[in-house]
């Protein structure tokens, strides 16, 4: 009987005319109650009715829709908070130079900075370094041994056997300038020691008495840092931690030229220290350890005009080049660069 009446309805309603909109739709939705009515009425399983709160309600599927929309808000707030916090933590790497723990205060890099005559001068003093006495005789002891028209200035080449095919650098150096001493250490087993013992025995048979003018470091490393032996890299933190680090660059300074009129030249070669801030630091922090000596650090792009200079100062450039293109191959032969 309900299933005619609807039947009914829906018949005047697809008849009507335009007039009689208002009741048709009347009819509509009388003929919609009646037939939920009717789905109720079958919802009689085994003579027993189902319990209301397992019944689907508007109510209960707007409440629903709500908890999961503040859940899916949530989820969505707590990705950007992770991603946040994920691209300050990277920001803050990329800054630093190296994974290295140790806080640095601001103030303490200024201090540095401008009082870092007086700081290394006090320094060296209390190392037994060379007060004006000590200075002024071992200047005029290097002049001695300068003396000739035959004498070049010796430049003095530390590489690293951490360089891809590091045994073939010996033999592209420039032919035509004796004064090149290369010192090929070993990466993973040398000492600080090992290494300034070295370019002490190298530089008196050189000539004795004689002290470095130009150097090249020729090794790995990356933007702020310079990777000289297995765990020790030097970063402008590390060699103001690391005692024997420091001891190193200041034993160094001892070998470089007092009459040289222009301040003594340190290359570094093998990575773009300059990459960040931290590398002018780094730099800054030697150069001081190394006073009262003069020093000056430079780390050029080896694609720039500088960086081509820097190459031909110590290298055949044609084959300097032969080996920088098969550096990372198998196919390099020894008779290649002979």
């Amino acid at each position: 009987m309900v299933i005619k009446l609807i039947s009914h309805r829906l018949t005047c309603w697809e008849g009507s005319s335009v007039g009689c909109a208002v009741v048709c739709i009347f009819c509509v939705s009388l003929s919609l109650f009646l037939c939920v009515s009717v789905i109720l009425s079958c919802l009689l399983y085994d003579g027993h009715w189902y319990p209301k709160e397992n019944m689907f309600s508007f109510q209960t599927a707007t409440t629903t829709m709500q908890a999961n929309f503040r859940k899916h808000l949530r989820m969505v707030g707590s990705r950007r908070m992770k991603a946040q916090t994920f691209a300050e933590r990277r920001a803050k790497s990329f800054n630093r130079s190296w994974s290295d723990p140790t806080p640095v205060k601001q103030d303490s890099l200024q201090d540095s900075k401008d009082s870092g005559d007086l700081q290394a001068s006090c320094a060296t003093l209390e190392d037994g370094g060379c007060d004006d006495m000590d200075w002024e005789e071992e200047r005029e002891m290097e002049r001695a041994a300068c003396e000739g028209d035959d004498f070049i200035p010796p430049k003095v080449m530390l590489i690293s056997s951490k360089v891809p095919k590091a045994e073939y650098v010996p033999n592209i150096i420039r032919r035509d300038d004796p004064s090149i001493i290369p010192i090929l250490y070993d990466h993973e087993h040398a000492t600080f020691d090992d290494i300034l013992e070295e370019i002490e025995k190298r530089l008196t048979s050189y000539r004795r008495g004689c002290k470095i003018w130009r150097m090249l470091i020729f090794c790995q490393g990356g933007p702020g840092h310079l990777y000289l032996l297995k765990n020790k890299v030097a970063t402008f933190a590390k060699v103001e931690k690391e005692e024997d680090m420091s001891q190193f660059w200041k034993r160094l300074s001892r070998f470089m030229s007092k009459v040289n009129p222009e301040p003594n030249l340190i290359h570094i070669m093998g990575c773009y220290v300059l990459g960040n801030p931290n590398g002018e630091k780094l730099f800054q922090k030697l150069k001081n350890l190394m006073r009262p000596y003069s020093v000056t650090f430079e780390s050029p792009l080896e694609l720039s005009a500088q960086g081509k200079e820097m190459i031909e100062m110590y290298f055949d450039f044609r084959l300097y080049r032969l080996w920088k293109t098969r550096q990372h191959s198998k196919l390099l032969d020894y008779e290649d660069l002979l």
